[in-house]
């Protein structure tokens, strides 16, 4: 899988870099964003992998999270893919800001039209880390995950279907009960059916409940000004009583006066860094 550099901008003595590439699982050209910490110019360093949002691209997170500093001081490389797959020519796949382009929800599709393109969860799980460990410092060891959003809930259950796979998990405002929001049914009826029991596997309260995998300690921030917390798209109360009732430990904070945005993200994203760097570092 030959990799196209699209851009490299030095950032805190590293270098924050897109790449493009033929995907197997997508079927289609995709794009991520890399930070390359400059530790990883004389050692493998550990990858820190970023699930962003609906409608979002590489682009959102690398230029508005403001993650590479502390990134550059705890030595984690961190990956940023794009959200779903593009200009795959499916009929529908633009109609709608939440279902499509730019909103894969992370899960391997089964329905007809979507079945060989929208395989995020694959990609996510398993061509992008082989993409990244065969052509960077990445040490395949060690690695964590983290999200906002459609890509906390990505986060999430990536973590959680996968024990021991990733060392720790955090999210911003996940999607945390998708099977019981109007944003989840609405993606898992089109890509996965109307049978709900196809939609359970990736439900991170659903999938917390039956967990009996490695330790994880999970760290969530919510805005409690945040118009879909109130909406009732995020749901993380749900999440919290799930774990609770497992023992998963989870630091959940609700940050008074926040909304859903990047500032929102900007602002308590070296607490995330440090959460993972604790067990990247160990």
């Amino acid at each position: 899988m030959a990799l196209k550099q699209v851009s490299s901008n030095k950032c805190f003595e590293g270098f924050q870099k897109v790449f493009e590439h033929d995907s197997t699982e997508l079927k289609c050209r995709m794009r991520f964003g890399i930070y390359l910490p400059p530790k990883a110019d004389t050692r493998k360093c550990p990858v820190l992998y970023w699930l962003s949002g609906l409608t979002c691209t590489e682009q959102n997170f690398i230029t508005k999270a403001g993650h590479q500093q502390a990134a550059a001081e705890h030595g984690l490389i961190v990956v940023a893919p794009d959200t779903s797959p593009r200009g795959c020519n499916i009929e529908g796949e633009d109609e709608s800001w939440d279902f499509g382009t730019g909103a894969s929800f992370y899960v391997n599709a089964t329905e007809e039209s979507w079945k060989t393109n929208y395989r995020m969860y694959s990609y996510i799980t398993e061509e992008l880390p082989q993409l990244v460990n065969s052509n960077f410092p990445a040490d395949p060891e060690r690695m964590s995950i983290f999200g906002h959003s459609m890509g906390g809930h990505g986060a999430l259950i990536c973590a959680l279907k996968n024990p021991g796979k990733y060392k720790s998990v955090s999210a911003f405002a996940p999607i945390c009960n998708p099977t019981q929001c109007p944003w989840g049914r609405k993606a898992f009826s089109g890509y996965l059916g109307l049978d709900q029991t196809k939609w359970e596997p990736y439900d991170a309260t659903l999938l917390a409940k039956s967990y009996s995998g490695s330790q994880l300690d999970i760290l969530i921030d919510q805005g409690k000004d945040d118009q879909f917390l109130a909406a009732g798209q995020l749901l993380p109360d749900n999440f919290i009583a799930a774990c609770t009732e497992r023992k998963i430990p989870v630091v959940f904070r609700l940050q008074q006066g926040y909304d859903h945005s990047y500032f929102f993200i900007s602002t308590f994203i070296n607490d995330h860094i440090k959460h993972h760097a604790k067990y990247l570092n160990a």
